[in-house]
């Protein structure tokens, strides 16, 4: 009786002691944050660094003061979990990008982005699987079926340029910001897309029919998440249209548009779909008509808002990588042969590199045939930035390599101890390294474009470098200067994407906007977005 209510009462401080080291762990993060920001903001200027790199350091050194304090035993305040990562971080990242992305010149490079973002990926993905089939079955480091190899391929096939857009400005290269933007979303969209079709195979007996059905599965995931990102984003617009909140508070429309955004990633998650891809596309369709059908306060409101939540979870996720750069767990699997993880790193970097610069100078070339205006076509300088935006590795690969290499964030395999030392290893060189000589390099290939050091929510900055009210709302209905309207099929041929888009404005004006809301279309209700003129909006910007 005596020893189980001892029993209990120990229980009872054990889970005391754990709640109370949680709240310390989430005190340090948080001061950590505060301190990445304030660090950042000093270090705006200065030619080397960024928010993201300083973030990673600061995780870095934080990880070292851990380790010596707990005498070798963690490294971390948390542990890295890709439910964490997925569930709760990422969607406000990628829902600010669609959010605030520039739509015209998004959709008007709309081909090429898709060759970059979705072929691209693939032919990275093909080059990347081959060459690891080829070399660590070569190498002893463990027991990898061929779902590990092609699970490799994805895990860093994923992209993560958020160094090269802090330091370009859309204003002043507005294609190659559109570019390396754009693919930047598709890419991670496509590299989870094939990752999740890869586990959801059994591969180990492949034929033309698993080949096919595989195909089908990752076409499917690809169209089914953009129609239903692409719904809700709809439905959202005709609610706070029809209802219009905003008559009794500004505070439920806006609090509708972000759990409607939320609500799009958690649904693709529900069906197995990409919710990436779903979110990204929910924030374009928001941005392009739930937007306008809010209040002038909300309008600011969710701006900000959303720009400000994107920004912190990118800058909590670069910290938790440098911690996590530093886990003792796992680099103990590989410390009596560290020779092998680093010579792993290196084959990974290089593949990397071949697999980048075999698509991004093929396609480049080919989208250049497409187009007649020297505007419009890639230089060669600038094909040598997009290539060099894709070479950085982050937290999404370290993610996927997570979710297909541990258990719980842990590991006791020797071979998936090594994939995940090899990611790290790859993830901090690349983004250390490689995003140290961003900035430079941009100098040195553009010198007479503006380099700016934007906050660390770049991945979609329009919220921070454009002003925020009404007209500024980047929409579909602005033609290309110079443009004619298109009368014919070989109009169609010869300039297909603005052809599109003349068709896609007329479809929208005639259907769309007088059901869903948007610029124009709102209905006059006192105090609505419809009651203040046009020329008023400048005076407030």
């Amino acid at each position: 009786m005596v020893a189980s209510q001892l029993a209990a009462v120990l229980s009872k401080l054990q889970t005391l002691y754990s709640d109370h080291a949680s709240v310390v762990s989430m005190n340090l993060f948080v001061a950590l944050l505060c301190a990445s920001i304030v660090i950042g903001h000093l270090l705006e200027e200065n030619r080397w660094m960024n928010e993201s790199i300083t973030a990673l350091a600061i995780g870095l050194c934080t990880g070292v003061v851990i380790l010596l304090t707990s005498g070798g035993k963690s490294s971390r305040l948390l542990v890295f979990s890709e439910d964490l990562f997925f569930i709760y971080l990422l969607p406000p990242i990628i829902f600010n990008a669609g959010f605030s992305v520039k739509k015209k010149q998004f959709f008007r490079n709309f081909i090429t982005i898709m060759l970059f973002g979705a072929v691209g990926t693939l032919i990275s993905w093909s080059i990347i699987s081959f060459g690891v089939i080829k070399f660590f079955k070569e190498m002893d480091i463990g027991s990898l079926e061929i779902g590990d190899f092609l699970a490799i391929g994805a895990i860093f096939a994923a992209t993560d340029s958020v160094c090269t857009l802090q330091v370009l400005n859309q204003d002043e290269t507005p294609l190659l910001y559109s570019l390396v933007f754009g693919e930047g979303v598709v890419n991670d969209a496509t590299s989870v897309v094939l990752f999740n079709a890869i586990q959801s195979f059994d591969l180990t007996n492949t034929n033309h029919r698993i080949a096919l059905e595989f195909i089908g599965s990752f076409l499917y995931l690809f169209l089914a998440s953009t129609l239903l990102g692409v719904a809700v984003g709809l439905v959202s617009a005709y609610i706070i249209k029809t209802l219009y909140f905003g008559r009794h508070s500004t505070d439920r429309e806006f609090a509708l548009m972000m759990l409607m955004a939320y609500l799009s990633y958690i649904m693709a998650e529900l069906f197995y779909l990409s919710g990436i891809l779903t979110v990204f596309f929910c924030g374009i369709v928001m941005s392009h008509y739930t937007w306008h059908n809010v209040t002038e306060s909300s309008r600011i409101t969710s701006k900000h808002a959303f720009a400000t939540l994107s920004f912190v979870c990118e800058t909590f996720i670069f910290l938790h990588v440098g911690m996590d750069a530093l886990d003792i767990e796992t680099w103990k699997f590989v410390n009596d042969r560290p020779g092998t993880s680093i010579i792993v790193s290196s084959v990974l970097l290089a593949l990397v590199m071949a697999g980048r610069a075999a698509f991004v100078f093929p396609l480049s070339f080919l989208s250049n045939l497409a187009h007649k205006s020297a505007n419009e076509k890639i230089s060669f300088r600038q094909q040598i930035i997009i290539w060099w935006a894709g070479l950085m590795r982050g937290a999404v690969s370290m993610a996927l390599a997570y979710n297909q290499f541990t258990r719980a964030g842990h590991t006791q395999l020797r071979c998936n101890a090594i994939m995940i030392t090899s990611t790290i290893t790859v993830v901090l060189f690349s983004s250390v390294v490689f995003g140290l000589m961003t900035k430079p390099l941009i100098r040195f290939l553009l010198p007479h474009s503006k380099v700016t050091s934007a906050p660390s929510g770049s991945s979609s900055p329009k919220s921070i470098t454009v002003p925020f009210l009404g007209s500024t709302q980047d929409s579909f209905e602005d033609s290309p200067k110079g443009v004619q309207q298109p009368s014919s099929i070989r109009a169609l041929l010869t300039t297909p994407t603005h052809t599109v888009h003349y068709y896609w404005r007329k479809f929208d004006n005639a259907f769309m906007r007088p059901v869903f809301g948007g610029r124009g279309f709102v209905p006059f209700v006192p105090g609505s977005p419809a009651e203040r003129s046009e020329h008023k909006l400048p005076q407030l910007q």
